[in-house]
């Protein structure tokens, strides 16, 4: 990898023609041996017909493979210059696999892309032209807007998918129709300056978020997810279902935290209602039956009381409890909702403060040139 790195960086220095838009390719990989030679050489052919327009490199990120994986990257990327491997020694999951790519590119604009080909290489194309003519800072591909489509992707995955994808899209409003894709288009300046923490598949989630925090343009573009080079090449996933699960239901509650206090406490709130209003009117039906014997009305009152309890002694039970989650939910959720918005100006002022700072120095000291090349 040394030998790979060196002669990868000293191509970067080189430079070529300052025309040309500068494009990182960050594709993270994990045991896709049987795969990886055959789609990094697509990706390549696609990206040399390209080269009129942009300058372009292929960052490879091995996310601790068990098996050939990081071998086959680093034997394709010695015979050409703009091709790095960077590798993780044990599994950290795509997020840290994306982030360590991210750190490492050079390009004006970045695109990720799965090394599996579910979308083909020609989204690249189409991503680097909606996002150069938007002027967007995150342009997402996306197979479920109109004008998407899927194919040959297994039950499973696809009931998943489409699932997060309108939980995560109901939270945000239904401003988007794929918030957990991962083929994407980013501004590397907007995407470097954030602080991103996310380890697993939650990382596509958390980087929309704050991006909307920042007001950031953000585009969608209609895609083709197709499965269908899983009919020739048996490999085995590296989803894990129940953790992409969890994953996604944390990044719902990271863009709308209140609603999962707040509906559940409002639920609770409706049963205790329900409860105490079976009580009440059982209460005055008892008091009414008693109300011809003599004694004081706090005496005849309890005595309903007591009467409508030994009737349904769960239901003042029910009631009770019900009535006592239901309002620290909703507490929660009130609390939630104030440290979310706490968040998001903090959030946004430290991304500013960074920007002017470190970016802006950054821009202004005089350092080699790092700009990507062309094979």
């Amino acid at each position: 990898m040394k030998e790979t790195l060196t002669r990868f960086e000293n191509t970067r220095k080189a430079g070529v023609s300052a025309q040309k838009t500068s494009v990182s390719i960050v594709v993270p990989a994990y045991n896709e041996a049987l795969l990886i030679e055959k789609n990094l050489t697509k990706i390549c052919d696609y990206m040399h017909s390209l080269e009129n327009e942009y300058r372009w490199e292929l960052i490879i990120v091995n996310d601790g493979s068990q098996d050939e994986t990081g071998e086959i990257a680093e034997n394709f990327a010695k015979t050409r210059d703009n091709v790095l491997v960077l590798h993780h020694f044990v599994n950290f999951n795509v997020g840290q696999a994306l982030r360590f790519g991210f750190s490492n590119c050079r390009g004006e604009y970045i695109v990720v892309l799965d090394v599996d080909l579910s979308y083909s290489p020609e989204h690249i194309g189409a991503l680097l032209h909606a996002i150069r003519t938007t002027r967007a800072k995150i342009v997402l591909a996306s197979p479920y807007m109109k004008g998407g489509k899927i194919s040959s992707v297994p039950w499973l995955r696809k009931t998943l998918s489409i699932s997060a994808n309108r939980f995560l899209s109901y939270l945000n409003k239904g401003d988007f129709s794929t918030l957990t894709g991962m083929v994407r288009a980013y501004d590397t300046k907007f995407l470097q300056s954030l602080s991103l923490k996310s380890m697993d598949v939650s990382i596509s989630a958390e980087i929309l978020y704050k991006a909307m925090i920042l007001r950031a343009r953000i585009v969608e573009i209609p895609a083709h997810l197709d499965w269908g080079f899983q009919k020739k090449v048996q490999r085995t996933s590296s989803i894990k279902i129940g953790r992409s699960i969890i994953a996604y239901v944390l990044s719902g509650f990271m863009f709308r935290p209140f609603l999962f206090f707040i509906g559940p406490g409002f639920l609770l709130m409706l049963l205790a209602c329900y409860a105490f209003g079976w009580a009440f009117a059982h209460t005055i039906t008892k008091f009414s039956e008693i109300g011809s014997i003599t004694g004081p009305f706090t005496v005849r009152l309890s005595g309903a009381v007591a009467s409508a309890f030994q009737q349904a002694p769960h239901t003042f039970l029910i009631g009770g409890i019900s009535l006592i989650l239901a309002i620290q939910l909703i507490s929660l959720g009130s609390l939630s909702l104030q440290n979310k918005k706490y968040f998001e100006e903090v959030f946004y002022l430290a991304t500013n403060i960074y920007k002017m700072k470190v970016l802006g120095k950054n821009e202004n000291s005089e350092r080699p040139d790092r700009s990507c090349t062309g094979a």
